[in-house]
């Protein structure tokens, strides 16, 4: 008779059948979910006729030439300060607070140029800013 005490494995739980269970069930999960009630929002888009609803008296036309030349609604600017391009903005500005600040740039212009606008515009209290472009058909044929 063998008298000796046995030595008590410890229960060993096998966690891969578990895993490859877990996995199957997400991919059935995965496959079988539609998702397009989660993806589409109900939106109605504005509708817009862009000639017909143009302000033209709260536009603030200001042109950048290449060599650092600025004009607002035409008219040349003395000086390249942001005080003068800010004094300008401020006569050129009809809808008072209201106006659109466009800056038409040329491509060649410097850098520092559109910054002198975007920040003679903010001291003018002039926050609506935006830039004019042309589509690049009509940039090639220049």
């Amino acid at each position: 008779m063998n008298f000796r005490p046995r030595v008590k494995e410890e229960p060993e739980i096998n966690l891969i059948p578990f895993i490859d269970v877990l996995l199957v069930v997400l991919i059935f999960l995965m496959l079988s979910t539609t998702y397009s009630k989660f993806t589409e929002l109900p939106l109605r888009l504005p509708v817009a006729d862009a000639d017909a609803q143009r302000d033209y008296p709260k536009e603030v036309i200001v042109a950048v030439s290449s060599d650092g030349k600025y004009t607002v609604n035409r008219t040349p600017v003395t000086g390249r300060s942001v005080e003068a391009v800010s004094a300008a903005l401020l006569d050129g500005a009809k809808a008072g607070k209201d106006s659109v600040v466009i800056i038409s740039a040329d491509a060649t212009a410097a850098h520092q140029s559109v910054i002198t606008v975007m920040e003679a515009a903010r001291r003018a209290g002039l926050s609506q800013i935006t830039f004019a472009t042309q589509p690049s058909a009509q940039a090639g044929k220049r």
